[in-house]
């Protein structure tokens, strides 16, 4: 079914009174991603769009606005008109993270939620010699040695180190955090020596734990996460409840129709689950995981609390 049929059919009666929308989507579609072309959320949001402009039957043309950790897309997309032509393709760190260090223009209010499309844990990794072998050795050895281990990180109050402190701070563990550009120059430091640990995310560091290089003894997410053999989910450890996960989103502008956010919102089900975005979204070690409309909502606000409380601890 395409993206029209499926909105006439949700709103036949409204199309009635409004026969303007009953087209809709008539013209292009312009997505804004808050990050540099090549990213991890460009390269997902660009198959993305590719299925549903497939699906829906018109054009998404792609607008890249970096900068300020995603608040300078954000701030910018806040101010597009809520007529559904304008859609917004993010990760969580922009609206959960960013606002707790930063000073931005917009808050959750200032969108729409929609749909997220994927998800994936971070990781904390070692060397091989690394003298442990489960999270839960890890967790004791650090606990052991208040101070004496540092932990590479994707910046000062970026996600990674809000997840890893989250973990930390249940269990009293006192470890350096030594800031980053993002996962790659986290890697490249983990890997020369200059951190003991590597924080990031899972794909970065895949191919040197591949390689008997590195090794994962924990992972943010509360499950275990195939792809880490090994790597202990925070369920395991009794921390379930300190999960904190990578997960990207479509969201719009503030105060968008209904009809048309529950249609887009089933569309992009549709084409998240499509076998081809399933196999896209493995090899980057990310699965599938749709939330629509107000449980998103309550997904970033519940999110957004749990870090304030974890910022606020580390003085940020």
């Amino acid at each position: 079914m395409t993206l029209k049929a499926t909105f006439i059919g949700l709103t036949a009666a409204a199309a009635m009174a409004a026969p303007a929308f009953a087209e809709y989507p008539d013209r292009t579609i312009e997505l804004t991603i808050p990050a540099g072309a090549g990213g991890g959320t460009d390269t997902s949001a660009r198959k993305l769009a590719l299925l549903l402009e497939e699906k829906q039957g018109t054009s998404i043309a792609i607008l890249n606005v970096g900068g300020g950790g995603g608040s300078v897309g954000a701030s910018q997309f806040m101010q597009a008109k809520p007529d559904g032509y304008a859609l917004f393709a993010t990760w969580n760190s922009p609206l959960t993270t960013v606002p707790q260090v930063q000073d931005v223009a917009y808050s959750l209010d200032s969108f729409t939620p929609i749909a997220s499309t994927s998800e994936t844990a971070y990781t904390l990794c070692v060397k091989a010699d690394f003298p442990v072998t489960t999270g839960a050795d890890f967790l004791a050895e650090l606990e052991a040695n208040p101070g004496k281990y540092t932990y590479g990180n994707d910046g000062i109050g970026g996600t990674m180190q809000l997840a890893a402190e989250r973990i930390f701070q249940a269990k009293g563990i006192d470890a350096v955090a030594i800031p980053f550009g993002g996962a790659g120059e986290t890697l490249q430091n983990f890997l020369g020596g200059h951190v003991d640990i590597y924080g990031g995310s899972i794909s970065t560091v895949l191919p040197y734990v591949e390689s008997g290089e590195a090794k994962c003894p924990i992972v943010t997410s509360a499950a275990d996460v195939p792809a880490l053999e090994g790597a202990s989910g925070l369920e395991a450890l009794g921390l379930a409840d300190k999960e904190t996960l990578l997960w990207r989103a479509i969201l719009g502008p503030k105060d968008m129709d209904p009809a048309v956010v529950e249609m887009l919102a089933n569309v992009i089900d549709e084409a998240v689950n499509d076998p081809s975005y399933v196999e896209f979204l493995a090899t980057k070690g990310e699965v599938p995981n749709v939330v629509k409309g107000d449980a998103l909502g309550a997904r970033l606000q519940s999110e957004y609390d749990a870090l304030a409380e974890v910022s606020k601890a580390l003085g940020l």
